[in-house]
């Protein structure tokens, strides 16, 4: 049985974060288990998100991200208020961010934050090749500009999605 799809395409946190995702070495998306992945040999980014347990514990974050950071970074992202454990993959290290944490919309969301926490995350699953060509590019964390005026999905002449 194939899991329902748990985002709207017209997500507008979504419209701003999948041009970033996409932006670095050979990411692609995929849905899987209803929520959009964003890959390259393994899965780096995850749009959308709860936290474990019955209907009556469970937080939904429908506007959550999930990254794998660094180690030395786990700690300090697990003390901000807009973080939270996500269920399945914390046991793994992952961490979530509530996009809509503390704002009114996709607006208030810091991006090059984002394009950071993306950069780290892709990272811990790419090869060195594909790191290597994100070093030699920036990616979209090395390029501020492009976060703030268009990579981030506020330009109407952003890319489409990659999907696989």
């Amino acid at each position: 049985m194939a899991h329902p799809i748990m985002f709207d395409d017209d997500d507008p946190y979504l419209a701003r974060l999948r041009p970033l995702a996409l932006a670095l070495p050979d990411a692609e998306e995929k849905v899987a288990h209803g929520r959009p992945h964003f890959r390259v040999r393994k899965v780096f980014a995850v749009y959308g998100s709860s936290t474990k347990g019955g209907a009556g514990v469970r937080t939904e974050y429908p506007h959550g991200l999930l990254v794998l950071p660094e180690d030395s970074d786990r700690m300090a992202l697990a003390e901000d208020a807009r973080t939270f454990t996500p269920a399945y993959l914390a046991p793994s290290g992952w961490i979530g961010l509530d996009l809509a944490a503390g704002g009114s919309g996709p607006e208030d969301v810091d991006w090059q934050e984002v394009a950071e926490l993306l950069d780290c995350s892709y990272r811990q699953v790419a090869t060195r090749g594909q790191i290597a060509r994100l070093d030699a590019d920036g990616g979209p964390a090395g390029r501020s500009s492009a976060v703030a005026g268009g990579l981030d999905g506020s330009s109407n002449d952003s890319p489409g999605p990659r999907t696989v």
